[in-house]
């Protein structure tokens, strides 16, 4: 079977030594280089609209094309494209670098100046991986369609402004809608004190925790850990020992999201308001990232302290966050509008009206998906789905206004 690499080298002369040398491996079939990671990321996307068969099995990242760093770049593909074996080539392969790289989704890395046999037996080991994930993901020789599943990521400024509540109703809105042939699964990143599992009062043995230190997530692995709701939404429930939280790394949960991503059309990662390296990673790659508030002071000036954090630790910039205002009522003094000036983030269009005795009884019940289709938080909640593209847009209630939208 013949192996295709695509070089990713902005280095005219390092590209030809690299294409001369993986020339020479057997059953090896060398693409044009690609001089940049826009242009790496673009051809990938575009071959995989194509026929998912045109993707290369391999792509040989070299350590300074740019504009992206390196380990970002790899990070990316991993996430993307999950069937493509990555192999980095760098003038200084230390350990830490190997240990770098594989966190990010790299399957090898050689040194420079080239050698055959090392990069023989790199670019070999990412493709057998990348062939047995086609396997796994495809039943076959397929690799999965386009870049994978949508992720949203839903965090809290602060601890009770209901984050949990509105990832759960996303999740049932994406997963009922019947928009999605692999459906949704909503994941519970809020590791030390996540309680998707009592919103739906699941009493189940797996759980995030159960993937840290696997190094290769597998569908069948995943499926493992995976709860099936009588809804039909996929589930992956935080420990039960939140101690446990702490054996979820950054690499297990960009793995993670590598697999889910994978299998299912709709992601949505309950992330809490406690943020630590593995909710980071998951609001760094996320396609949508949510920050749900309450209209107050208090939580407007943690929204504040969260988006402040995100940007000095290059997780995610204000103007590319969409804050979501929970429990508005007609005499609240801050409104949508001023809260989107004071944090500099975008707000959704549809906010959520206040309305405690609404949830009260199917929360406490763990039955949160019985809540009545008519009442107005409920109504709200679906209707940013709809603003989300996870579901199509309600109708208004006659005479025209949209309930829920108070601002």
């Amino acid at each position: 079977m013949t192996t295709r690499i695509l070089p990713a080298v902005g280095d005219p002369d390092t590209a030809r030594s690299l294409i001369t040398l993986l020339s020479q491996l057997p059953d090896s079939e060398p693409m044009r280089p690609v001089p940049d990671s826009t242009t790496l990321l673009d051809t990938l996307a575009s071959l995989t609209h194509e026929s998912v068969a045109e993707l290369p099995d391999v792509v040989v990242v070299h350590e300074r094309m740019g504009p992206l760093p390196a380990l970002e770049l790899i990070r990316e593909v991993a996430l993307r494209f999950p069937a493509v074996g990555v192999v980095l080539v760098s003038a200084a392969p230390t350990p830490e670098l190997y240990s770098a790289a594989m966190d990010a989704g790299a399957r090898g890395l050689a040194g420079i100046p080239l050698s055959y046999d090392e990069l023989g037996a790199r670019v070999t080991a990412a493709a057998q991986w990348a062939a047995g994930m086609r396997r796994h993901l495809g039943g076959g020789e397929q690799a999965p369609a386009g870049p994978g599943g949508r992720v949203i990521t839903v965090s809290g400024a602060k601890g009770g402004v209901g984050a949990t509540l509105i990832a759960t109703q996303l999740a049932l809105a994406a997963q009922t809608s019947g928009a999605f042939e692999r459906g949704a699964i909503l994941v519970d990143l809020d590791l030390l004190c996540g309680d998707v599992g009592s919103y739906f009062d699941v009493q189940f043995r797996r759980s995030v925790a159960d993937l840290a230190g696997i190094a290769d997530i597998a569908p069948q692995v995943l499926a493992e850990a995976v709860f099936a709701h009588e809804t039909g939404l996929s589930m992956l429930i935080a420990p039960a020992e939140g101690e446990r939280g702490e054996d979820v790394s950054e690499a297990t949960a960009r793995q993670l999201l590598g697999a889910v991503r994978a299998r299912y059309d709709i992601v949505v990662v309950d992330c809490g308001s406690h943020m630590n390296s593995a909710n980071a990673a998951a609001v760094e790659t996320a396609d949508v990232a949510l920050l749900v508030t309450t209209p107050d002071v208090i939580a407007v000036r943690a929204v504040n302290r969260m988006v402040r954090m995100w940007d000095r630790l290059r997780i995610r910039k204000a103007a590319d966050t969409l804050t979501v205002v929970n429990r508005l009522a007609r005499n609240s003094a801050i409104q949508p509008q001023l809260i989107s000036r004071i944090t500099g983030t975008q707000v959704a269009r549809n906010v959520v009206p206040a309305g405690f005795k609404e949830l009260q009884e199917a929360q406490d019940a763990g039955r949160i998906q019985d809540l009545d289709a008519r009442g107005q938080v409920r109504r709200a909640m679906w209707a940013l789905a709809a603003e989300l593209g996870l579901t199509a847009p309600e109708r208004a209630p006659a005479g025209g206004r949209r309930r829920g939208r108070r601002s």
